[in-house]
Parts: C-alpha cells; sequence; structure tokens
C-alpha cells in the first residue's frame, strides 16, 4: 500500500503557477515593459490565494486632471528554459485555461493574452521573429528541438555566441529564453476618480515532485526550506505526522507539495506604496501545513492565515507552500 501512494504522489503532487499584481505596461517592438506610473494610485489590494482559486481585489485613484488611458500587464509565470528536462513528467502550464475574469467597477472587460521570449530580463522576442524560430520551443521530451537540430553547425556556434542557444554536456544545443505571458487590457482612469479592479481564476495544477520534506533528505534541499521559510515548528510538526503514519501500515506515506508564487514586486510600480493591503492564504484542509515569507501572519480560521499592511512597499514576491496527505482509502 505505501509503494503505491508513494508513486501516486511523485506523479501527481501539485505545482501551481505564479500569480502577479497589476502593473502599467509599455508594449513596443521590443516587447512589454512594466513602467512607473506617478498619477495613479494603489489604494487597497485584498488578495486571496487556494489551490482552488485566486481572487485579487484593487482600487486605484487617479490624482492627475486628465483622464488616463493606460495598458495595464498582469504578468504570468515564466515557462523557464532551466525546467525543460523536469517538463518530461510535469505538465507544461497552458494559461488559455485559467478561466481569467477581469471586472472594473463590477463590469466584466475584455483582454488579451501576449507571449514573450526572455533571456535574462532582455526581450528577444522580435529576434525569434527574424530568425523565424518559434517563441514556445519545450516539450519535455530532453531531445534537441527540430528547427536547432537542423542548423548547420557554424550557425549553432553563432547563435550560442548570441546567447539564444547554450551547449549540453552531450553535444546537443537547447535554447535559453523563457516564455512569459502576459494578460493585457486597456484601462480608463477617470481624472479625480477611484476605480475598482478584479481578477478571479482557478489555478492551473499539475506536476511532481514529493519528498524533499523527510528528515532524511531535507538536508539535501536547504534551497526548499529558505524559499518557504520553513522554520523548526513547521518540520517538527511535519516530522510528527509522518511518525503517526509509519505506526500505521496500511497508511499512505507519501505526501504533496502545493507551490504557489505570487509576484507582489510589480505593484510597486504605482504612485506611492500599496495604502492597504491585505493577504488571506487558504491551506484547503485543517489537517495541512502550509508555509511562506511574511511576518505578522494571523490565523483567522481553521484554514486560513491572514496578513495585513499599511503603506505597503513589496520588496520581494510571495512563495507557499501547501503541503498535504492522502486519505488512507488510496
Amino acid at each position: 500500500m505505501r509503494k503505491t501512494a508513494l508513486l501516486t504522489a511523485a506523479l501527481l503532487a501539485l505545482a501551481v503557477p505564479a500569480l502577479a499584481n497589476d502593473s502599467e505596461a509599455a508594449i513596443n517592438l521590443g516587447g512589454i515593459e512594466l513602467v512607473q506610473n506617478q498619477f495613479v494610485s494603489m489604494d487597497s489590494e485584498d488578495l486571496y490565494i487556494s489551490k482552488e482559486e485566486v481572487r485579487v481585489r484593487y482600487r486605484y485613484t487617479n490624482h492627475s486632471t486628465k483622464n488616463l488611458e493606460l495598458t495595464i500587464s498582469f504578468p504570468l509565470p515564466a515557462i523557464k528554459a532551466a525546467d525543460e528536462e523536469s517538463y518530461g513528467d510535469q505538465a507544461i502550464p497552458d494559461f488559455t485555461k485559467l478561466a481569467f475574469q477581469t471586472t472594473v467597477n463590477g463590469k466584466p472587460v475584455k483582454f488579451q493574452l501576449l507571449k514573450r521570449a526572455e533571456i535574462k530580463g532582455k526581450d528577444v522576442t522580435q529576434r525569434l521573429q527574424q530568425l523565424g524560430w518559434p517563441l514556445e520551443w519545450i516539450t519535455g521530451s530532453g531531445e534537441e528541438p527540430g528547427f536547432v537540430r537542423k542548423l548547420p553547425p557554424a550557425q549553432k556556434t553563432a547563435r550560442m555566441a548570441e546567447g539564444l542557444l547554450r551547449k549540453t554536456e552531450g553535444g546537443t544545443y537547447f535554447p535559453t529564453w523563457d516564455v512569459i505571458t502576459h494578460v493585457t487590457r486597456k484601462q480608463l482612469f477617470p481624472a479625480g476618480k477611484s476605480v475598482g479592479v478584479t481578477h478571479r481564476y482557478a489555478p492551473m495544477i499539475g506536476g511532481s515532485v514529493a519528498g524533499s520534506l523527510y528528515p532524511e533528505v531535507r538536508k539535501n534541499f536547504p534551497g526548499s526550506l529558505t524559499q518557504y521559510c520553513i522554520d523548526k515548528a513547521f518540520l517538527a510538526a511535519f516530522d510528527k505526522k509522518v511518525a503517526v503514519q509509519l505506526k500505521n501500515p496500511d497508511a499512505p506515506m507519501a505526501y504533496s507539495e502545493t507551490w504557489i508564487g505570487y509576484v507582489l514586486s510589480s505593484g510597486r510600480n504605482w504612485r506611492g506604496p500599496i495604502k492597504q493591503f491585505r493577504l488571506v492564504v487558504d491551506k484547503g484542509k485543517a489537517e495541512n501545513m502550509v508555509s511562506f515569507c511574511m511576518t505578522g501572519v494571523k490565523k483567522i480560521s481553521p484554514t486560513q492565515f491572514e496578513v495585513r499592511r499599511t503603506n505597503f512597499e513589496p520588496k520581494g514576491d510571495l512563495e507557499i507552500l501547501i503541503v498535504e496527505w492522502p486519505s488512507n482509502d488510496m
């Protein structure tokens, strides 16, 4: 029973794509650039994150004497070149299936999905178009992409010198760019008035990897402890749960990890700090465990944890870990 459960968790552990704050964007030949706005403030942000649903409500005020029509971008997580091999057992995110909904002052608005290729923050979309190369190249097969395989050796060397390709120890070549999807919309901010904006969608769930928190292996994954600010109390509770499972030979031993990221830093692009910020993280079930890097966390229900800030200036982004065990009826 335990071996079956462990295999199931290795295949089905949950990985949720990152989310982001709204930001003004400039779209030009070089791609999308998030820019600072000196006239529109973010008066409040009310953010709810769970495995099943993401909701965020903003209130903005245009402090200028003119109506402002801005292009707003909500960046979705990058499909990273460095993660190509891991997509062999993970679902490659399809952001067209997010069921993304946006309202402005309670009324639905249309938006557009724009894909861009980036290398270390530099937009290379136009260069790929010049070469006739696809933006989306990751398949998870671990094999050299066909359009790269067809290149003469001299061109592979030239493109590697340009930074578009890398050479593996086995002598194969792979692209180096990440693919980033932006949800963009035109937004009118009336002079001297406030606007309420909401986003809502069900995050995609897929992925793999479980087991990095077990006592015998956690020292091999110190990055996970730091990334989610996992403390001694969390590990003690986790170890206690594992000990209980060990006493029951029919209990599934494996657990699953859900990773949820939220890009808070793009919220710095408005006038001044976020005046009122509220975050609620819902771990789903009372027996689940959750950890993330925030101070002043208050438990407000058996499953929900709240953080409040005044004049909040996010310096980093949010990473959330939810741990849960399968039921005994597997």
